[in-house]
């Protein structure tokens, strides 16, 4: 298990990329009509943020996280990293989704060595990928199967594979939905460990709004599709955060009304 801080202290220096998205509208093709998902998305985020993406079921979270890994091209507007556009996917970029999607033949070290591997930098890479496994607590595992693995574990493994390529910004797609209630709040201390701990820019889609408070440094709050920005706002509270804090009480009721959610607190 990562250790997590049990006071207030000093974020990383930033090693992350800033990410500009600039007017991005996107719709899909279905049958020749198109449906609409993204409407002028802009936003610019620094090295080193953790932003959190919430917004109702569909409303097109998740294919603004395609966009930015580069796995789509946007109809219109532009995406860049560090100034350059965003053309397809880079090693510097790494999505982490909500299903691990381990190979259950290979073993832990071998899941967390499959980026490397591609690259053919496996045996200059290995201290690196032993780094990676210590670094999610699952050093004692790295020979275990993902059969062996509780999901919390195995998403783990999922992390410590996209941190071996030291990404400059991680896209996390709802990476905690799956995960039991307790499973759940350990892992998000332990990935706000992590961002703690590297630095890099993470970006997140997350259904949870206690989540979002509890890791992102700013949340920003999407309209129903075609998904618009309804609300950009910081999160000005040190880490390591604690649930009771009263001003994340504040924050959840004003971001459940953005929602339209907030009729029972």
């Amino acid at each position: 298990m990562v250790a997590v801080a049990t006071r207030p202290e000093a974020l990383a220096p930033a090693a992350g990329a800033s990410l500009d998205i600039e007017a991005v509208s996107h719709a899909f093709d279905l049958d020749g009509a198109l449906l609409d998902v993204l409407d002028g998305i802009s936003l610019r985020v620094e090295p080193g943020e953790f932003v959190a993406l919430l917004g109702p079921s569909g409303c097109g979270k998740s294919t603004l996280l395609r966009l930015i890994a580069g796995l789509e091209r946007p109809r219109r507007g532009l995406l860049k990293e560090d100034g350059r556009p965003i053309t397809g996917p880079h090693p510097s970029r790494v999505v982490v989704f909500q299903d691990p999607t381990l190979f259950p033949w290979r073993t832990v070290r071998d899941n967390v060595a499959l980026g490397p591997a591609a690259q053919g930098t496996l045996r200059q890479q290995r201290a690196r990928i032993d780094a990676a496994l210590d670094l999610v607590g699952l050093a004692k595992f790295a020979n275990a199967y993902p059969h062996q693995l509780s999901g919390g574990m195995a998403q783990r493994v999922a992390l410590a594979r996209a941190l071996v390529n030291d990404p400059d910004i991680l896209i996390l797609d709802e990476p905690l939905g799956k995960l039991d209630s307790l499973t759940r709040l350990t892992m998000q201390s332990e990935l706000a460990a992590l961002w703690r701990d590297k630095g890099f820019t993470a970006i997140l889609v997350t259904h949870d709004v206690e989540e979002a408070l509890f890791l992102a440094t700013r949340v920003v709050v999407f309209s129903d599709r075609p998904a618009r920005i309804k609300a950009d706002f910081k999160v000005d509270l040190p880490f390591p955060r604690h649930r009771g804090d009263p001003h994340l009480a504040d924050l959840r009721r004003r971001s459940l009304g953005l929602l339209g959610l907030d009729a029972s607190w």
